[in-house]
């Protein structure tokens, strides 16, 4: 098969929880520029609109649907509606997240709330889309995970500033990672690939004094530009990548190397 062909999601429907956020945007316009037919989920329809939108004023195909991951009925909906428009699924991108806690010394309501939604509903959204997956002879889950899931924060990079690593979140896409390989080897005969993306640090508005320190760590020298995990992301949800899975792939620059 041409290289272009293996790397060629054209045919495919694909769907991006959490679509119009800092990466999930950049997901869905890398599945539709690789010729997907692309969803964008999320529970303002307001934001995932407005990027299908301007993807369709450059001629991609991208539609945006509303979900509530913490909401069985809200999953169930999404589920019918994609089997209705489509007729099936292949390829879902699980990268929906919510950020509860701020901070270590934050309530247990945040650290529950993040627990209902990131795992319990994170779940309950990926073994449904897997069922529609399944229904349609097979197809790849791609899983944004996060290096803070398989590595401890260095926390004197926050020394000095508002900014903090709280725990929720390393714990969840350390779970996310884990249930990966889990999903990989339960999925396989079904014919579903599931592999995982960890970034590291993506470039924001973060403090200049944490900036300063993370990008001295960092071997390339810079945080992740949005556009950096686009070729990951369409690699692993494609044929090029046919022969692999349950595996995670660190997207950090080399910062643990």
């Amino acid at each position: 098969m041409h290289l272009a062909d293996l790397l060629s999601l054209k045919g495919k429907v694909c769907l991006v929880t959490g679509g119009a956020g800092l990466y999930g945007r950049h997901i869905t316009e890398a599945l539709a520029e690789a010729g997907g037919t692309v969803v964008t989920a999320s529970r303002s329809l307001e934001a995932g609109q407005h990027l299908a939108d301007e993807l369709a004023r450059r001629g991609l195909a991208v539609a945006a649907l509303t979900v509530d991951q913490a909401d069985h009925e809200s999953v169930m909906q999404l589920k019918a509606e994609l089997e209705q428009r489509h007729g099936r699924l292949d390829v879902f991108i699980n990268n929906a997240v919510a950020r509860p806690m701020k901070r270590y010394e934050d309530p247990l309501a945040a650290w529950a709330e993040s627990m209902r939604v990131n795992a319990t509903g994170m779940f309950d959204i990926t073994r449904e889309m897997a069922d529609l997956i399944a229904r349609g002879g097979g197809g790849s889950i791609v899983n944004i995970a996060s290096m803070q899931g398989v590595y401890a924060p260095d926390f004197m990079l926050y020394e000095g500033t508002a900014m903090d690593s709280p725990p929720d979140y390393h714990f969840h896409k350390g779970g996310l990672i884990t249930l990966t390989r889990y999903l990989a080897r339960k999925l396989a005969t079904r014919n579903i690939r599931v592999n995982a993306v960890s970034p590291g640090g993506l470039l924001g508005d973060q403090d200049p004094q944490f900036l300063g320190r993370y990008n001295q760590k960092v071997p390339l020298g810079r945080m992740a530009l949005p556009d950096d995990i686009k070729g990951v992301v369409v690699f692993l949800a494609s044929p090029a990548s046919a022969y692999i899975t349950g595996e995670n792939i660190l997207m950090d620059g080399g910062l643990h190397a």
